[in-house]
């Protein structure tokens, strides 16, 4: 968004400046349309860093998207304890793990003999948010 406001105000004052440019000299217009070139590429190179920097950005927020199919070990639920902490519940080949991560270590602390939460066969989790989510789809707007 910052470059855009950086990008658009630059691109007027090129066209402005290549207007003026055909009433000068032929020296003059050359060097305008130099500069006019270069305000254009650097434009379009602080546009493309910019997004590139907003996709890693969103990727690390939001995570792969394509579901990984095959896969013998499932995230069941995770809840942070603080900002580097967390408890995941894992399904791994039909046991369940209840596991501590925080940063470089990940400890077993507890092995469920029977499962606590249902893992779905579609491999779709069943969390309060998508319940939340599917209950929104569902309700018809009101008049």
């Amino acid at each position: 968004m910052k470059s855009a406001a950086f990008i658009l105000p630059a691109c007027l004052s090129c066209g402005a400046a290549w207007a003026q440019a055909d009433s000068a000299s032929a020296p003059v217009s050359s060097q305008v349309s130099l500069i006019a070139q270069l305000a254009q590429l650097g434009g379009g190179l602080l546009l493309v860093v910019g997004l590139i920097f907003l996709i890693g950005y969103l990727m690390r927020r939001v995570g792969p998207l394509a579901p990984q199919g095959g896969q013998h070990i499932r995230l069941l639920s995770s809840l942070p304890l603080g900002p580097r902490d967390r408890i995941l519940l894992v399904d791994v080949g039909g046991k369940q793990l209840l596991l501590g991560a925080s940063p470089g270590r990940i400890n077993t602390l507890h092995v469920f003999d029977e499962p606590i939460a249902e893992v779905s066969a579609a491999g779709t989790m069943n969390s309060d948010f998508a319940k939340t989510l599917r209950g929104l789809l569902k309700r018809e707007p009101k008049p």
